[in-house]
């Protein structure tokens, strides 16, 4: 089992769960997903875990790992569905809009919810060979301990939000950190901050 991101830091964090895990059957390293570093039909199967949304060619990504992927051998990757329905991702990039202002999102740049659409990814895996797709929405719930642990975990895994937070000044992150925790803790259920997500399962087969 075979792990790649173009981030080292990213690599990193997963080399550390898989130790605390113990799993000694997976080995990490860099690579890029529209230039894939392994032999043409060489995986028995590939995942992709809120990855594809953020690459500027995913096209040429889809290319690459059905490339990859042995003949009959299937292929599944998960994203982001719709804005409205991931408070827990969206609710962050609205209390810094509301400190700066940004330009509205490029739907079709790289981002969150790039691929949210019914259809979308669906469509780029057929076009590039892949049979049998599938493309469902699942609908689950993220929790934490407090609005704090879910500050924190944003500013550690939201590649978006901590590009943003790191052009506010100290005054600034501090408002956006304000607005945060109280927008936050509408999601209050009892001891816990829990948020309702939704995401997006593309699966398909390479014909044999």
């Amino acid at each position: 089992m075979t792990g790649i991101d173009v981030a080292g830091d990213m690599l990193a964090a997963a080399e550390r769960k898989a130790k605390r895990l113990g799993l000694s059957n997976v080995t990490f390293r860099v690579g890029d997903a529209t230039n894939l570093p392994f032999e043409t039909a060489s995986f028995d199967a590939i995942t992709s875990r809120f990855c594809l949304m953020f690459l500027p060619d995913i096209p040429k990504a889809a290319t690459e790992i059905v490339r990859v992927l042995k003949p009959g051998r299937w292929v599944s990757a998960m994203v982001w569905s719709a804005v409205e329905r991931n408070p827990r991702v969206g609710l962050s990039m609205a209390a810094i809009r509301q400190v700066i202002d940004l330009p509205p999102p490029d739907p079709t740049a790289p981002g969150i919810f790039r691929l949210a659409r019914v259809g979308e990814l669906a469509g780029m895996l057929q076009a590039a060979g892949l049979v049998d797709v599938a493309d469902q929405e699942f609908l689950g719930e993220w929790s934490y301990e407090s609005e704090d642990q879910y500050y924190t975990s944003m500013m550690e895994i939201a590649a978006p939000v901590q590009n943003l937070m790191a052009q506010l000044s100290d005054s600034q992150r501090q408002q956006v950190k304000r607005l945060i925790l109280a927008a936050a803790a509408q999601f209050r259920q009892g001891e816990r901050i829990t948020f309702p997500i939704a995401v997006r399962v593309v699966a398909g087969r390479k014909p044999a």
